[in-house]
């Protein structure tokens, strides 16, 4: 049901300074056998399939700001984003599981994004394809799906992304580890549409995981697949610049 936006998120952090809608959508997901959540903002436009951080929630990206960073491409309808709840806690950071557990949790994960949202994203928009975008760890979802996935992701969006998580396996590896860390599976991938995605690695002079970017910029330069590895001077790994970056290349969609 359309309401307007909170005036502050948790942090007091202002949300919408402009007159947008926020949807509010529970279903229950065939994909992970029980109920799920998600935030839409904006009422048309390019559609963009926004994760939260590491175990973060479906209202994190609202209540940080970053929602509110963007108003103006939602109220001009450029734009619609899609916030989906995170099941980190039951997939990657549940090491109360095995890892292989872990793997097919988020297998599962990645189902319910390929087979539930993204075509509800397409399906009101209009659209082909769609934008994954994320800060932190929502930066290796947009980027592992999109890699995955590159027939239906016309651009990515990482901002101080993480993307080796073979850190969450406990020296655990198998086939489906392989092709869900992206600096192991790109290297082999010569699916010709990855050429064609916009690609922006977005991370900054003091970022935890500013070596990461730089080492899946390497292997996309090696390559030869365009991309932009944009590191911002005088940043750290946190929503302030997050907060910059995400209009910034909202504004870069043709």
């Amino acid at each position: 049901m359309p309401a307007q936006w909170d005036k502050f998120g948790q942090d007091g952090f202002p949300c919408n300074p402009f007159d947008v809608t926020e949807q509010y959508h529970k279903w229950y997901s065939p994909s992970l056998g029980r109920d799920f959540h998600m935030l839409v903002f904006g009422d048309g436009g390019f559609p963009v399939i926004l994760f939260p951080t590491s175990m973060g929630t479906y209202y994190q990206n609202r209540d940080e700001g970053l929602i509110g960073s963007a108003s103006w491409f939602l109220d001009n309808g450029l734009v619609k984003i899609y916030c989906p709840d995170s099941i980190d806690a039951q997939s990657w950071y549940n090491t109360a599981v095995s890892p292989q557990v872990r793997v097919h949790n988020h297998e599962c994960y990645d189902n319910l994004i390929l087979n539930e949202i993204l075509p509800r994203a397409t399906g009101e928009t209009g659209a082909v394809k769609v934008v994954t975008a994320g800060c932190s760890f929502g930066g290796y979802h947009a980027a592992n799906f999109a890699f995955r996935h590159p027939e239906r992701v016309s651009y990515m969006f990482s901002m101080s992304g993480a993307f080796d998580i073979r850190s969450r396996c406990d020296g655990y590896y198998s086939e489906s580890v392989y092709f869900n860390n992206p600096v192991d599976f790109l290297p082999d991938d010569q699916d010709p549409l990855l050429w064609q995605m916009g690609i922006i690695l977005g991370t900054a002079d003091q970022d935890i995981c500013r070596a990461q970017n730089e080492r899946l910029s390497a292997i996309l330069n090696a390559k030869s697949i365009s991309h932009w590895l944009d590191i911002r001077p005088d940043s750290t790994h946190d929503w302030p610049v997050w907060r910059v970056m995400f209009p910034h290349y909202l504004s870069l969609i043709k």
